[in-house]
């Protein structure tokens, strides 16, 4: 009698590991040249790279969109809490307080201005609330922070990431110039630059121009304004859950998911840190692994991006995003003028 040996079947890969695959090797890849070029950074290369993918990923939905949609969810939001590890609670709330009204100003003209002109301009609602979130707090850092909250399509995410780090490199040209022809003390600069430039590469990139002071304050001033995003993605989150309608049951559910646990886990690490328990080498390398996560989430949102509604889009949000850029510019420098007189 013979018996047949029985043979064992092919493992089956999971259904998230092609597409997660390819948006970390594409997160990797727009490290290592965000690092060679940090005015940029990972960011614009990650997304970039992923829509010039996007019409191959378009072809095979099946084989991409697991693992993309765990990219551009879970890593996202996973990000945004590693981000915490930059926070010292205690440095950024000493010298938040110094530079309160200029942080609060500029955020709170930022929002307002964009509501009327981004309708103006015909800028659909999701799109120009992120490019006014990235241009008022922090850029890839709060516009990560709020695509959950406002459950934003890809194509709106990619074109708001591009469109702030457009004005960051414009911003590190320019700003070093005009402060010493406005004869910008190494304080007023680094405030200037910390509330006016969004990227963290690219305020170290601005400040450094303009001295060692300049680019110590202004870090300090950049981390403190990403605090703002709290508040921000807690009122989104609101609006967004009210915007798709809520039943008597879906209200109690709202109540438990108020608040987003990536925020909640981004004020745990950043108190961890606060409090020294998280010593300097692991605080470097979670802060690698944060930037990380972000282009790899980034890598996602650019291969799900549809590149035919971004051109239907037009130059009204770039133009959109100027007008936000300029306004928090002038009125950074202008409260720093009436603040110090």
């Amino acid at each position: 009698m013979i018996v047949l040996a029985e043979v064992p079947s092919r493992r089956r890969v999971p259904p998230q590991a092609v597409g997660l695959g390819v948006a970390v090797v594409l997160g990797l890849a727009a490290t290592a040249v965000g690092t060679r070029i940090p005015v940029l950074g990972a960011p614009v290369f990650a997304v970039i790279a992923g829509v010039l993918l996007s019409p191959l990923a378009r072809r095979r939905p099946d084989l991409l969109r697991p693992g993309v949609d765990l990219a551009k969810g879970p890593i996202l939001q996973l990000s945004v809490v590693l981000l915490g590890a930059q926070l010292s609670l205690g440095e950024v709330l000493s010298v938040g307080a110094g530079s309160l009204p200029v942080m609060l100003g500029t955020l709170g003209v930022c929002l307002l201005l964009a509501w009327p002109v981004g309708r103006w301009l015909g800028v659909p609602g999701d799109l120009r609330t992120l490019i006014a979130v990235g241009t008022g707090v922090c850029g890839a850092s709060a516009i990560a922070a709020t695509t959950p909250a406002l459950r934003a399509k890809s194509n709106d995410v990619a074109y708001a990431i591009s469109t702030i780090f457009l004005f960051n490199v414009v911003a590190v040209l320019v700003f070093p110039p005009l402060g010493h022809a406005l004869g910008l003390s190494m304080h007023a600069f680094g405030l200037f630059a910390g509330t006016a430039v969004n990227d963290t590469s690219s305020v170290v990139a601005a400040a450094g121009a303009y001295g060692d002071d300049a680019v110590r304050y202004a870090v300090v001033v950049k981390l403190a304004r990403a605090l703002m995003i709290i508040p921000i993605v807690l009122v989104l989150t609101v609006l967004t859950r009210r915007r798709e309608g809520l039943g008597e049951s879906s209200k109690v559910r709202l109540a438990a998911s108020l608040v987003p646990w990536f925020l909640v886990g981004f004020l745990a690490v950043a108190a961890l840190n606060t409090t020294g328990l998280i010593p300097g080498a692991a605080q470097v390398a979670l802060h690698h692994v944060a930037l990380l996560f972000v282009a790899i989430a980034l890598a996602g949102v650019g291969l799900s991006t549809d590149t035919a509604a971004v051109r239907r889009a037009g130059a009204r949000p770039l133009l959109l995003g100027l007008i936000l850029w300029g306004a928090v510019s002038l009125t950074s420098l202008g409260l720093q003028y009436l603040v110090g007189r």
